[in-house]
């Protein structure tokens, strides 16, 4: 199958696509490569694998993507993937997540390109500290505009599901860590005590607790529950077996596997790193787990193994 999949040099999705081409596809892959092109540069030489670097907001440099191939399936992971720096700057939520969702949705309708994979997240529930999420959960209220962007773009694909006959899977995540990663606790960590490997600056006061799903375990989620797409929409809460990990447990964790010892942790103090953070959340992963996939490793093992990969590239 042709794929075109929209964020396919970013940290998820270059992961996708190495999958799909090691699967017999062909992928072109759309991103304005925010973060370079070093995670699909082995990918370049291959006579099934294209490359647009575009602006995705842009409606008619979507409709050439679209005009120029013959597109099967879009996969939707072109987005603001860092809170923190969206919250500073709300047009890049707006930018590169709602506006490239509706330009991708109209491009399909023109094209009569019929399946479509979006990957969410888990902010779009909001802050419901009491309450165990589920897929109808009500009551949505994102606290960031990270979460506000990705609910927006989930109604359009509900309404473009139902005006234009599409079938579309969507799949809330939480924080996704492993190889490629360029951003969040565990990669700051690793950062910060490589220039100081005797204290550690660790944003609110270390108890936030959060689920960490590795990336290989949710792109095996993604190409098994895309082999066949049904009418309609289905969403899916995709996340790890077991609790989360705080914060503190990431710092110790990130310590160990580098070797060190007796590091310092500073605590900023308050209960969340920064505005839009949500603390703490319960997941129900039943619904997938009923698929018959379940994730290889739990939150602290998806920490450990991102730091293990990050020592091994030299990082």
């Amino acid at each position: 199958m042709n794929i075109l999949v929209a964020g396919g040099a970013g940290f998820i999705g270059s992961h996708l696509t190495d999958i799909l081409l090691s699967e017999g596809n062909a992928v072109i892959c759309a991103d304005k490569l925010i973060m370079g092109d070093k995670n699909i540069s082995h990918l370049k030489k291959r006579g099934d694998f294209k490359l647009y670097e575009v602006e995705l907001a842009d409606q008619a440099k979507v409709d050439q993507i679209f005009s120029e191939n013959a597109i099967d399936i879009v996969y939707h992971l072109a987005a603001n993937s860092d809170i923190q720096k969206g919250g500073k700057e709300p047009s890049i939520d707006f930018g590169d997540t709602l506006l490239t969702t509706r330009a991708l949705l109209e491009g399909m309708r023109k094209a009569d390109v019929k399946k479509m994979f979006f990957a969410s997240t888990s902010a779009v529930y909001g802050e419901m500290p009491d309450v165990e999420l589920t897929e109808t959960t009500g009551g949505l209220m994102p606290v960031s505009y990270y979460g506000g962007a990705k609910l927006a773009s989930e109604a359009l694909i509900s309404s473009y599901v139902s005006m234009c006959d599409m079938s579309a899977v969507v799949f809330r995540f939480p924080n996704v860590i492993g190889p490629r990663l360029t951003h969040g606790a565990v990669f700051d960590f690793i950062r910060k005590l490589r220039k100081n490997p005797t204290e550690l600056e660790i944003l609110g006061d270390g108890t936030q607790c959060k689920p960490y799903i590795y990336v290989l375990d949710l792109v095996e989620a993604i190409m098994k529950l895309t082999k066949e797409f049904m009418p309609g929409e289905v969403v899916y809460n995709i996340s790890v077996n077991g609790s989360g990990t705080t914060v503190t447990r990431i710092a110790e964790i990130v310590v160990e596997e580098l070797g060190l010892s007796n590091v310092k942790f500073n605590y900023t103090g308050g209960n969340r790193g920064w505005k839009g953070d949500v603390p703490r959340f319960s997941y129900d992963i039943s619904k997938v787990l009923s698929t018959g996939w379940s994730p290889k490793h739990t939150s602290d093992e998806a920490v450990r193994q991102t730091v293990k990969d990050a020592v091994k590239v030299g990082m």
